[in-house]
């Protein structure tokens, strides 16, 4: 065996970088392009290992979006800005939305950290480990959920004016990504397994407009719709004020299109919607999800909804509470007012109590889990096509069309009795159903 001789220099090999991504399922696709570019520059890539060394490089993608996220950002900078104190890891850096927001505080208040980075900063971020951006890995990525679905982001940035939201000045301005890129990804996925896409982005609806001059998103989806191996297309983030309504077309023609569509809609009293800066009225709102059921009969629809924003009157609560009651969506989350600053609300007084605030958005999940139930007690008896996305203890979990990973239903099948292939597609008819949960048996 060949043995080095005293004149040969010695090669030390690149540190393990090992990626932490906090937030949305935009930052998910935002990490797993840096690992993609790391990995291309023949780093070892981890993400989220709790398994740390000494030479390790922590990269931290954070999320800035509200009160909460932005104390769980800062949480983990900290923890991690600790183990380097202790000479646990090696270098630490800091990316993403909290980073782009706050750098200047962050950099006087958490010192060690070796280097922030904003949401825009990929080719920095990759020159401060040694890394080259390389042009001709646009489109790899390392996935970091199971191989048989990823998060599909199809533009970055939002144009929309929404007083509360600060992702305008985190992420910029709407930024399409041109259909012809979207389709070669979609496909180099699909070779490597992919089978459900979960189109992402701050608002779908917009797609196009900065690129075609016009809504695209109908195009795209055929397009998409038409790379083999794609089984699911899912479509989250609508926003209602000018949905394209060519898409529910779309949807109707094609079989892998997922009869899902996840629209926040925040609120539904007049007096908020317009100080809120939503473009749309209570009764334009409700005219747009009838009209939406009615293009596509047993849709699948996921709201969001505020409750606290400043003036919000228990009058304006109530209203809400009735019409989530009346609509009874399908998948419905509820957040509280954040007050954000540098946002068109920051110049309003936060004048509902944080604990109020808190009351009603239990109460509006109250009663969506009374919904949820009810809807689930009417899928008993019936088969469902359902994915297969792992297996926890003593069940296989899946979902059916009508359900988004993490946020929404999941289905149960005892491994006892039956057995399924992760990433596999089964026949499973229900059984017996709670509030959020399915369970059922594989039919042939």
């Amino acid at each position: 065996m060949r043995t080095k001789s005293a004149n040969e220099p010695f090669v030390k090999s690149k540190p393990r970088i090992n990626v932490v991504t906090l937030g949305c399922s935009k930052n998910i696709y935002d990490s797993e392009i840096l690992m993609g570019q790391l990995k291309g520059n023949h780093f070892d890539v981890v993400h989220e290992t709790d398994r740390v060394g000494s030479d390790d490089i922590i990269v931290i993608n954070t999320c800035g979006f509200i009160d909460n996220a932005k104390q769980e950002s800062i949480d983990t900078i900290l923890q991690y800005s600790d183990l380097k104190e202790q000479g646990k890891i090696g270098k630490l850096i800091v990316t993403g939305c909290l980073s782009e927001r706050y750098k200047p505080e962050l950099e006087a208040e958490i010192k060690n950290v070796d280097a922030y980075f904003g949401t825009n900063d990929l080719r920095n971020l990759l020159r401060s480990v040694g890394a080259d951006y390389k042009h001709e890995l646009i489109g790899e990525r390392l996935l970091t959920t199971p191989t048989h679905f990823a998060y599909f982001k199809i533009a970055e940035g939002c144009n929309r004016p929404c007083s509360f939201c600060a992702i305008p000045l985190m992420r910029g301005k709407h930024l399409s990504q041109p259909i012809e890129k979207l389709v070669k990804d979609a496909e180099k996925l699909a070779r490597n397994g992919t089978k459900e896409l979960i189109l992402i982005a701050q608002d779908l609806t917009y797609y196009g407009l900065d690129l075609y001059g016009k809504r695209n998103l109908d195009e795209l989806l055929r397009r998409l719709s038409d790379v083999g191996g794609i089984e699911w297309i899912r479509l989250q983030y609508a926003y209602p004020s000018g949905f394209p309504m060519e898409i529910l077309h779309v949807m109707n023609e094609r079989a892998n299109i997922c009869k899902y569509l996840d629209m926040p809609l925040q609120h539904i009293s007049d007096d908020m919607l317009k100080s809120m800066r939503r473009g749309i009225t209570k009764q334009k709102t409700i005219d747009l999800v009838n009209a939406i059921r009615d293009k596509v009969p047993g849709i699948t629809m996921r709201t969001t909804l505020i409750t606290g924003y400043p003036g919000e009157t228990e009058q304006d609560f109530e209203e809400m509470q009735a019409w989530v009651e009346e609509t009874r969506f399908d998948r419905l989350g509820c957040f509280t007012y954040s007050h954000e600053e540098k946002t068109h609300a920051f110049a309003l007084v936060d004048d509902v109590p944080e604990a109020i605030k808190q009351e009603r958005a239990d109460a509006i999940m109250e009663v969506q889990q009374g919904i949820s139930f009810e809807k689930n007690q009417e899928k008993i008896g019936h088969t469902y096509k359902v994915l297969i996305d792992k297996k926890d203890g003593g069940y296989f979990v899946g979902r059916t069309e009508f359900d988004s990973p993490e946020v929404d239903n999941e289905v149960l099948i005892d491994a006892k009795k039956d057995y399924a292939t992760i990433g596999s597609f089964v026949n499973i008819k229900i059984d017996s159903a709670e509030d959020f949960d399915l369970y059922g048996h594989i039919v042939k």
